[in-house]
């Protein structure tokens, strides 16, 4: 335990090394650049064209770190007369418009490519003509378009209007992602291939269809596929639909591809703080079949359905929208869910696995928060603007919970606090926890606190870097019927894939540098990085003595096309000096990695995870 400890310590005392070297450097780098002559960016020509407002030293280099708000502010309450949608193609840099991106790749994009239609821009739009603007509003409209899926960036731009001073002009800026893509999820040839196409924003109607075929000589038959339909807000009601069949899903007991499955879905939302109503009601069926003939004593067969429907409803909102002053805010919400097994395997070889019980809850929930956001970038992308809430948002879940015959009232907390510092720093402070009540005692109780920290990013010689930092703590009380603590997740030592590891003690520690190259090959951009995991876990029902300690370290090297639908690829090289189950040393090639931090305001109500980010809402 001492020497966890000192590793701690040292680490700290090494990351705070860092942050005080640099941000001297980082310091003089700002007055620099404060002293130079304006670049040539989205902002410098939006105030040739619109307006004679200065331009913003740190946008001058590329580098975002603004309140999403600032830009509207000074048009508080004036009247929208026109809204005009402007759609970038490919050739063209939100970071310098003036500069055209001519390549054969930029050719091949333009044309392939459908733009989104104007109407589908025009339904993603909750602000409107002949009404008053509300900067928080608008920043909140400008910041929910960057997050749709075909989206790769978009500006809000505003003019004031000769002659008229209380009225406005609003320009909306968008870029589209290149929508078709393909990967290749697994070969092992000849006896295994697995891959996916699709186009993320079908004739550019704000709708997807991605298809995945497997083929494997083990798999009886040996061609299975997937397909799922998506529309993205229909009719400017920002309800989405998607449904999908596959007969290649994971089974619930090892993973094989041999379970079958359909679901329906509509969900909406909560796009914004101004907006009342958020939820979702979700449909699902699930079978496995003996696609690899295995022995029945092997075999798990089981059928099931799941039904889950939340509402909720955004109190005040008319009172937010005439009274900016008034910053928090109130979310209520309540869920049912019902996942029922019509038949279910008899577990008699394995360790009992709690995922092929019966669930039912009915869940309310309160969530307080008072959210906005930076602009920002270089954090999980490679210079598109990005999204990084500051604030706080506390939510209280409450209700009651059925898992085959035990029933049981719930309790929960989930509790973040997001801080940016002067000097550039991103910084989250999390509490998850949550306890069922039966026979007079608490079961099934959990705690995680931790932190994660983005440093501001340091510039030297043209590359740009920042140094991540997440500190947890988990514990477990009187488990009875969940799932105890593990290690395979962003909360113990990532990439670490055997489950051997388990208890009810979890302290951990991760940090990585990652840099992000200049250079960049047929619009390719390259970010290597360095790691090191450490995580302390204690036994169930054992001494604190008898803790064992895990690590990982590592590097590798994250690449993207940030005009592709293409999520980030990552190449990692892992070494884990303490091996249970694997090898000492893993490389993965992780080919869709979604690197966005969630930045919704409510989710629905739901029983605590500590070895889980499912709503990928940590740093």
């Amino acid at each position: 335990m001492q020497a966890f400890i000192n590793i701690i310590r040292a680490i700290a005392i090494a990351g705070m090394v860092l942050f005080h070297l640099n941000s001297f450097a980082q310091d003089n780098k700002n007055e620099k650049d404060s002293t130079q002559k304006e670049n040539r960016n989205i902002f410098q020509y939006a105030i040739k064209a619109i307006s004679h407002n200065p331009g913003d030293s740190a946008e001058a280099t590329g580098v975002l770190n603004t309140q999403s708000e600032i830009p509207f502010l000074p048009y508080e309450g004036k009247g929208i007369r026109y809204i005009i949608i402007t759609e970038y193609g490919f050739e063209k840099t939100f970071s310098d418009t003036s500069q055209r991106i001519q390549y054969f790749g930029t050719k091949i994009l333009n044309y392939l490519h459908r733009d989104t239609r104007e109407w589908v821009i025009h339904d993603n739009l909750f602000i409107k003509e002949k009404t008053a603007l509300n900067p928080f509003l608008v920043a909140d409209n400008e910041r929910y378009l960057r997050s749709i899926p075909f989206i790769q960036d978009a500006r809000i731009l505003v003019k004031n209007i000769p002659g008229m001073p209380d009225s406005v002009d609003m320009f909306v800026i968008t870029k589209d992602l290149f929508s078709l893509t393909a990967e290749v999820n697994d070969v092992s040839p000849p006896q295994k291939f697995k891959a996916k196409i699709g186009d993320a924003n079908v004739l550019g109607m704000g709708q997807s269809i991605f298809v995945t075929s497997l083929i494997e000589k083990s798999r009886k038959p040996g061609f299975g596929y997937e397909f799922i339909y998506t529309k993205n807000n229909i009719k400017n009601t920002f309800l989405n639909i998607s449904a999908g069949y596959s007969n290649i899903k994971p089974d619930l007991r090892d993973g094989t591809s041999d379970e079958h499955a359909w679901h329906l879905q509509f969900e909406r939302p909560l796009v914004s703080q101004y907006l009342h109503l958020a939820g979702n009601i979700l449909f699902e069926h699930h079978e496995s079949y003996n696609n690899y003939a295995r022995p029945d004593s092997i075999f798990y067969y089981y059928h099931y359905n799941t039904f889950d429907a939340w509402v909720g409803y955004n109190l005040g909102v008319k009172k937010f929208l005439t009274k900016t002053s008034i910053k928090d805010r109130q979310f209520v919400s309540i869920r049912y869910f019902n996942n029922k097994f019509s038949a279910a395997p008899q577990q008699l070889t394995e360790k009992y696995n709690f995922r092929f019980d019966n669930r039912a809850a009915l869940l309310g929930g309160i969530t307080f928060f008072r959210q906005y956001f930076y602009k920002t970038n270089y954090i999980y992308g490679f210079g598109t603007t990005e999204d990084m809430p500051y604030g706080y948002n506390v939510a209280f879940t409450a209700g009651w919970y059925k898992q085959q015959e035990l029933k049981r009232p719930y309790a929960g907390i989930d509790a973040n606090r997001y801080v940016y510092t002067q000097k550039g720093d991103f910084i989250q402070y999390y509490l998850r926890t949550g306890t069922f009540f039966n026979a007079g005692q608490f079961q099934d109780a959990s705690l995680l606190i931790g932190t994660g920290i983005y440093s501001r990013l340091f510039i030297k010689n043209r590359l740009k870097f920042r140094q991540y930092f997440n500190l947890s703590f988990t514990k477990q009380f009187n488990r009875l019927a969940l799932d105890p603590l593990s290690i395979n997740n962003n909360f113990g030592v990532r990439y670490f894939r055997s489950d051997s590891a388990l208890g009810d003690v979890r302290i951990s520690l991760y940090s990585e540098t990652f840099l992000f190259l200049k250079y960049k090959v047929f619009g390719f951009k390259f970010a290597p990085f360095t790691f090191g995991s450490l995580t302390l876990l204690k036994p169930e029902e054992q001494s604190f003595s008898k803790s064992g300690m895990y690590y990982g370290l590592g590097a590798g090297l994250r690449t993207r096309n940030e005009n592709l639908i293409f999520n980030t690829v990552e190449l990692r090289v892992v070494y884990f000096p303490r091996k249970i189950d694997q090898n000492s040393f893993k490389i993965y090639l992780t080919t869709n990695i979604r690197f966005r931090l969630s930045n919704g305001y409510v989710h629905a109500p739901d029983i605590v995870q500590v070895n889980s980010d499912n709503q990928n809402a940590v740093y």
